[in-house]
């Protein structure tokens, strides 16, 4: 292994610790808070998550403008942003089901892997398995239409 990569595995851990803690301490782990801000008609509604939002954009925005101005990144050769700019049926669906997952268990991703540390939400962990279950049924679902529009091409 290379220096550069011990580089960029070092500075994807850091970010990953940094993020995951800064999940622990904000509550966004706690899928009650999640529910609570996305039912605004509530009288028990809860801001919170609009400030870690606001947060979270007020050191974004300034490093995405920073780094744009830049050739590559520090660690890397090369960019590697987004190629794909349609949108299209496949992104809709997945904003459609991530939205509709977090809305009804109160976890994605991120909150839902750090929340399987404390070990003690059951629901953390069925989410999880759902999400797995999920990607391997869209890698399956993705190779065997690939396949198929292969066949059909010759």
């Amino acid at each position: 292994m290379n220096k550069q990569t011990k580089y960029q595995l070092l500075t994807a851990g850091i970010s990953g610790f940094l993020f995951a803690l800064g999940l622990g301490i904000s509550g966004m782990t706690l899928p009650q808070k999640i529910i609570g801000f996305l039912d605004v008609s509530s009288a028990n509604w809860d801001p919170s998550l609009l400030f870690v939002m606001i947060g979270a954009l007020a050191i974004h925005a300034p490093v995405s403008l920073w780094m744009k101005k830049k050739s590559h990144p520090l660690l890397d050769q090369q960019m590697h942003l987004p190629t794909k700019t349609k949108i299209d049926s496949s992104i809709v669906i997945g904003a459609v089901l991530f939205g509709l997952g977090w809305g009804i268990a109160g976890f994605c991703p991120g909150p839902a892997l750090v929340s399987m540390t404390q070990f003690s939400k059951a629901s953390s962990f069925i989410f999880v398995a759902a999400m797995v279950l999920g990607i391997v049924a869209h890698h399956y679902f993705q190779k065997s239409k690939e396949k198929q529009k292969n066949s059909q091409a010759s």
